[in-house]
Order: C-alpha cells, then sequence, then structure tokens
C-alpha cells in the first residue's frame, strides 16, 4: 500500500517543486508514491475568468496531451515508469530546458523528449491526441476533488490512503524544494498536520517566485 497518492498536472510548477520534495523524501527513507492524474485542461472547463485567455487554455491543453501519454505509460507499464516520465517531462518543461511560453507549440517534441530519457517506447507520443485517455482523466481530476473540495489546483496529495487516518489537501505550495534532512523533517509534520482528525486548511499567500534549481 502506497504511503503517499499525488495527483498532478505536468504544467503545474508549484507541482513541480512539491513532486521534487516529495523525491527527496523518497531519497533518505521508504516512502512508496502513487502518481496520479488531475487535468487543469478539464478542472477550468467553466472558467470565463479573463485572466483565463486563450494562451493560458492551450498550456493547460498542453498538460493535458502529456497526462494523456502518462496514462498510456500507466496502462501499458506501471506506476515507476509514470514517475520516471513526470521527473523526465518536468527537467524539460521547469528545468530551463524549453521557454515555458513556447511549450504549447512544441508539446509533441517534448514529449516525445521525456520518453526517451524516461526509456520508454517512442511510439506512446502518439497517445497524446488520443481522447480516448479523457474519460480516466476526468474521473481522476474529480476524485481528487472528492478528497480535498472545489476551488483548488495542483497538486492534491492524500497521505495513507485507504487507512483510518487518511488525509488530503491541496498541496503543500513551495517556491523552492528543501533536500536531506530538512526535506524528511518538514515533510513528516506536513503527514502529521494532513492526518490528524479534524484539520481543514493551512493557508498563507504566496512569498516568492518558484525557484527549479
Amino acid at each position: 500500500m502506497a504511503d503517499l497518492e499525488f495527483f498532478f498536472d505536468p504544467v503545474c510548477p508549484w507541482a513541480w517543486i512539491t513532486s521534487r520534495w516529495v523525491v527527496n523524501v523518497q531519497e533518505r527513507q521508504n516512502y512508496q508514491v502513487n502518481w496520479r492524474f488531475i487535468s487543469l485542461y478539464f478542472l477550468n472547463d467553466n472558467n470565463v475568468a479573463e485572466w483565463y485567455d486563450a494562451a493560458y487554455r492551450a498550456g493547460h491543453r498542453a498538460g493535458l496531451q502529456a497526462l494523456r501519454v502518462a496514462d498510456a505509460v500507466r496502462v501499458s507499464h506501471d506506476n515507476e515508469a509514470v514517475g520516471r516520465f513526470y521527473t523526465e517531462l518536468g527537467q524539460v518543461i521547469h528545468g530551463g530546458q524549453i521557454d515555458r511560453t513556447d511549450l504549447r507549440n512544441k508539446t509533441v517534441d517534448v514529449i516525445a523528449a521525456a520518453l526517451a530519457a524516461a526509456l520508454l517506447p517512442g511510439d506512446l507520443v502518439a497517445e497524446a491526441d488520443n481522447e480516448g485517455h479523457d474519460a480516466y482523466l476526468r474521473a481522476e481530476t474529480e476524485l481528487a476533488l472528492t478528497r480535498t473540495g472545489k476551488d483548488v489546483g495542483t497538486p492534491i496529495l492524500t497521505f495513507k490512503p485507504g487507512q483510518e487516518n487518511e488525509g488530503s489537501f491541496f498541496g503543500p505550495v513551495l517556491s523552492r524544494a528543501p533536500r536531506g534532512q530538512d526535506a524528511v523533517d518538514l515533510w513528516n509534520a506536513i503527514e502529521l498536520i494532513a492526518t490528524t482528525s479534524g484539520m481543514a486548511e493551512l493557508k498563507r499567500s504566496n512569498r516568492g517566485r518558484p525557484q527549479f534549481d
């Protein structure tokens, strides 16, 4: 049984930073993560806010295409392969290998590069336009929202899934992923908060721009 379920959209920089925090924890202790999906494209189906313009929507569509391929990896391989693919996607999208404003025009190239780096079959890139994955991705998105409520973004985390003290929330959102023992200490504190009965919300405004080093 996994210690954590991590719902991600690969284009979200905050989800990426939190995921690297999780990976840093995994490097220091036996911590099992189930990588799951939440689509910002579907999450914003009915968003009519002025800031949510065509370019923003196009960026989220790039995330949907990447998630379709991630779902194909899940079906044809396993959870560990999904994690590898997400890592390689993030290195390209958030690691400075591409201008994020160009992502919507180079989505297929980015996916193909990530598949190759993750040692996964290159023909899976064709799944980027396969709408057959969308029902599953919508269901995953809805499941994530049932665990936190609406009006949230990514990532959504479920600690100790299936256990009596299971707990979920949106975030944590950090500007930089902690490393070493700091990563473990902070993670243990957050997990304790998440799995404590009655915990509903812990929030403050963003304090800085995302840092991907």
